[in-house]
């Protein structure tokens, strides 16, 4: 993506008839705000910022220092395509947040990434990351109604003529428009999941085009009477949306993840990074895999990862360390198998690059590579191979946050003492809710 200078910008909104600007920001669970302003007060926001109240927004600031302000990132400067066509068209802008005295908000899911890749360019590397969002298009009902209605019957690869063809298409084209490399498209394992693919990048660049994403499926879905969701698991007995992230590091151009004389070509840095998320993958899924929900994807016997290895080419390893192709250096990559599209892409890049730089920094040991088919086995059999385990519940995903002081100090105390908060009432709202199972279940014999 070039740089885009002020000058550039509003030669491009006068010349686009851009009528609003949408200043956009995430809060800590990974929801996109914004604030709107009128184009009339786009050059003074670029020269003095946007003030706003904080307060509300999760993890942010308290009632009775609610004043923040928001700083544009020209770089992400994009017409926002669909809103061409109604006539009223608006612009947006990523942002960061600001506290009144000029210093970056703590709790800011942007500045928690930006710190780990300025510890990860003190040691010299730059992290690349390239995210597999998958997501679910759904009917809606009669009135509106959210319910997870597939609006196809379709399965890995299918060819069909529904109108979901179309829209991954419309998808693609959009995403295009705000700049982002569309380099697959297709229909997922599960009836009515999907999944479009963009062009690997540096982490920050990528966490935006994610949240991107997000919002262009969203909003095209909506426009053909569909819902979209990266909802993990919405239907019980069917695969649930993964976010695969594939990683790599550079210094400069050169690919650091790369060695010629290793079987499966990774350099000992990556090994070491490698090791590293290994030992804090638990704690780590507190962020990747940040709902209740999560916990119903990551179960034996579907296609996310529940044991804690590593392997070249098997998807049933928490890491896959795709094939070498001669000539393809640059290429050289590991996948990390569990994250889910619900994390908020700012923290999840950011705990996934703390973990590696601490596995880098004592030269933590590798384990052995699995071929094995890890799906064919039960919890107890991985157990007994001496295979360890994700947690199961996001409860004890928080408990493994709780004594991960690596994890914690890469969110920082602000973020993680509000997430723990924010998530650890979503476990007990989910404890004591009475659901339609256990209704099933019990009411006829007790």
């Amino acid at each position: 993506m070039q740089p885009k200078s002020k000058e550039q910008i509003l030669e491009t909104v006068r010349r686009e008839s851009v009528q609003f600007i949408r200043l956009q920001f995430t809060d800590i669970c990974g929801n996109l705000k914004a604030v709107t302003i009128p184009v009339s007060k786009l050059e003074d926001a670029i020269n003095h910022n946007v003030w706003f109240d904080g307060s509300s927004v999760e993890g942010f600031t308290r009632i009775c220092e609610s004043d923040m302000f928001l700083k544009l990132d020209l770089n992400t400067f994009s017409i926002i395509p669909w809103t061409k066509e109604n006539g009223i068209v608006v612009a947006r802008f990523i942002c960061d947040v600001f506290m009144p005295d000029g210093q970056p908000f703590a709790g800011d899911p942007r500045y928690i990434l930006k710190k780990q890749i300025e510890r990860a360019a003190k040691m010299g590397h730059k992290y690349f990351v390239g995210p597999e969002l998958e997501f679910f298009l759904f009917e809606k009902g009669e009135n509106g109604e959210l319910l997870p209605i597939p609006h196809d019957s379709a399965g890995y690869f299918d060819q069909t003529t529904d109108k979901a063809t179309s829209i991954r298409k419309e998808i693609a084209l959009a995403l295009d428009d705000f700049g982002l490399d569309v380099e697959a498209l297709h229909h997922e394992v599960a009836p009515a999941q999907h999944e479009i693919a963009f062009k690997y990048a540096d982490a920050l660049a990528t966490a935006d085009a994610a949240t991107t994403m997000k919002l262009t499926i969203k909003s095209i879905a909506d426009k053909h009477n569909l819902y979209g969701t990266f909802m993990p698991k919405p239907i019980e007995g069917i695969n649930g949306s993964g976010m695969h992230v594939h990683q790599s590091l550079f210094d400069g151009e050169a690919p650091i993840f790369y060695d010629p004389n290793d079987p499966y070509k990774l350099s000992q840095t990556a090994k070491w990074f490698m090791a590293g998320q290994l030992k804090h993958i638990k704690a780590i899924c507190a962020i990747t895999n940040p709902l209740v929900n999560s916990y119903k994807r990551l179960v034996a016997g579907y296609e996310a990862p529940v044991f804690i290895a590593w392997g070249q080419k098997n998807r049933s390893t928490l890491i896959r360390v795709p094939r070498y192709a001669p000539g393809r250096e640059k290429a050289t990559r590991f996948e990390l198998r569990c994250p889910d599209p619900s994390a908020n892409p700012y923290l999840a890049f950011a705990v996934m690059l703390a973990a590696g730089l601490d596995g880098i920094e004592k030269r933590m040991y590798t384990p052995d590579p699995v071929e094995e088919n890890l799906y064919e086995l039960s919890v107890d059999e991985a157990k007994k191979k001496g295979f360890d385990v994700l947690p199961q519940s996001l409860d004890e995903a928080l408990k493994q946050l709780e004594s991960d002081m690596v994890i914690r100090d890469a969110l920082g105390p602000h973020t993680y003492e509000s997430f723990m908060r924010a998530k650890k009432a979503e476990c007990e709202g989910y404890r004591v809710q009475v659901s339609d199972w256990e209704i099933d279940t019990y009411f006829e014999k007790y």
